[in-house]
C-alpha cells in the first residue's frame, strides 16, 4: 500500500485545485485608465474696441468647422489702412474662426456668407469694406488649418441683426454646394 501521508497531500492538493475551478469567476481585466487628450493652452485676447464677444459654439458646415467669436454692429463708417469709408446704412462686423477639420484641402468663400435680419432677409459681404479692412474674399485652407477674420456686412440702418448663415467647403468629390448652418447673433 502506497504511503498514507502521500494521498493525503495528493487529495488534499486535488480537493484545492477542484475548489478554485468551482469558485468566483476572476476579475475582469481593469481598463487602461483614461488619458485626456492634450490641449493647447493659449492666452486670452481683449476683444477689440466696440466689439462684442459673442460665446457660441463651434458648428460644422461640409469640410468646414466655424465658431463666432465678435461683432459689432450700428457703425456708421471706418478707417482702413489707406481709406475712410461711410457705410450706406449701418456696417455689421461679424469676427468668425474658421477651420478646416479634415486631412485634404478646402476653400472659403466669405462671398457665400450671409448675414440675417429679423424679418428673414439676409445680405452678402460688402465687398468694398471687405478690401479696405483686408479681409479676405476667399481663401485655401490646408489641412488642419484655422484661420480668424472678419466678415463686414453693409445693411439698411432699421435691419435688426438676429443670425448669421455660413457656408463650408463641400466634402471631397461632392459637387454642387452646402446647405449652410445657422448660427444666431446676439
Amino acid at each position: 500500500m502506497r504511503d498514507p501521508l502521500i494521498l493525503l497531500t495528493g487529495a488534499a492538493l486535488a480537493a484545492a485545485l477542484l475548489s478554485g475551478c468551482a469558485g468566483a469567476e476572476p476579475d475582469p481585466p481593469a481598463s487602461p485608465p483614461v488619458t485626456p487628450t492634450p490641449t493647447y493652452e493659449l492666452p486670452p485676447r481683449p476683444v477689440r474696441p466696440g466689439e462684442n464677444p459673442v460665446r457660441s459654439a463651434p458648428v460644422t458646415d461640409g469640410d468646414t468647422r466655424f465658431q463666432v467669436i465678435g461683432l459689432q454692429k450700428g457703425l456708421s463708417g471706418f478707417f482702413g489702412s489707406h481709406a475712410e469709408w461711410q457705410a450706406k446704412g449701418q456696417y455689421v462686423v461679424v469676427r468668425i474662426l474658421v477651420e478646416n477639420p479634415g486631412r485634404t484641402n478646402a476653400r472659403f468663400d466669405a462671398k457665400r456668407q450671409r448675414l440675417v435680419a429679423s424679418d428673414g432677409t439676409t445680405y452678402a459681404i460688402d465687398k468694398f469694406a471687405q478690401a479696405i479692412k483686408r479681409q479676405p474674399d476667399e481663401l485655401p485652407l490646408g489641412a488642419q488649418v484655422r484661420v480668424e477674420l472678419d466678415l463686414w456686412y453693409d445693411i439698411p440702418k432699421e435691419a435688426k441683426v438676429s443670425a448669421i448663415r455660413l457656408f463650408g467647403d463641400p466634402p471631397l468629390g461632392v459637387t454642387g454646394g452646402t446647405e449652410g448652418v445657422r448660427v444666431p447673433l446676439p
